[in-house]
Parts: C-alpha cells; structure tokens; sequence
C-alpha cells in the first residue's frame, strides 16, 4: 500500500502525544550525501512530529550531513519499524525560519509526504525495529515534549 498520507499507525506514533511511552522507538532518517550515497541517521519521537498525516515537522542539529544533505536535496525519506509493519515515507523539505528563543535550538523543516508505504511480509511478522534505551529518560522526554512543543509554533 502506497499513500501520500501517514498510515493511521504510523500517525499516532508521531503525533507529539504521550512521548514517555514511545521513548524506545527509533526511526531512520535516510538523505543522500554529496557523494551520492545514501546517508543514515537515527531521529527519536522528539524530533520529529506529524502536523497532519501529510505535514510533519523536523528538528534536527544544525551543521550535521543529515541537515546539510535536506538543506542541499529538500528530500528524505523515514523509515520506521512500528506495530509489526515497516513503513517507508518519502519527504518534500523545506527550512522552517529560526524559531526566537528556542529552548532547544534546532534547524528545523516542514515536511510534505510525498508517498507512504506500508510493507509486510507474508512470510515472517516484523517483531521489531530500531528501539533505544534512555540513559536519563526523564530529561529526555521533558527536552523532547519541549522540543515537540517548539516546532508546532
């Protein structure tokens, strides 16, 4: 299934809600380097967060190859493993302005899904996908809830 929407799942995982009880999921934020390779990075929940099942948003550190390969491309696509499907959802980026008195400055991008695919296999169920474990989960969540916060403005 291929959509130019967030599946429903996908969605509630990212909607910026309850972040404590999502804090072990990781997703895959895949760009493409100068060289043309493909480039590989980790986001978590606090990171990113879904404005609608077509816009999401991104904070991401400023000056990493991730954000300097959005900056160059304006497109990415996010992988994630979540309730026993993996999704593939291909972006549209453009920079967000600085926001002003940010408590965690980020650089920040407004994301249009271009396409989402849900992918199972028939064969095997997925059990599970990339999932961390905070080394100080309560700063965490509470920079992440201000973070989401921050990038709904």
């Amino acid at each position: 299934m291929t959509n130019q929407e967030l599946a429903p799942e996908l969605y509630e995982l990212l909607n910026g809600q309850d972040l404590s009880s999502k804090q072990q999921e990781a997703l895959v934020l895949m760009t493409v380097s100068e060289d043309g390779w493909p480039h590989t990075a980790m986001i978590s929940v606090g990171e990113i967060v879904a404005v609608s099942r077509g816009l999401l948003r991104l904070g991401l550190w400023p000056g990493t190859v991730t954000t300097g390969n959005i900056l160059r491309t304006g497109k990415a696509t996010l992988v994630a493993f979540y309730e026993g499907k993996a999704f593939y959802t291909r972006l549209q980026l453009r920079p967000l302005s600085e926001l002003t008195g940010a408590k965690h400055p980020r650089q920040r991008f407004e994301a249009e899904v271009i396409s989402c695919k849900a992918d199972i296999a028939k064969y095997a169920d997925i059990v599970s996908g990339v999932q961390i474990v905070l080394h100080d989960p309560e700063a965490v969540v509470t920079r992440w809830e201000e973070t989401v916060e921050e990038l709904l403005r």
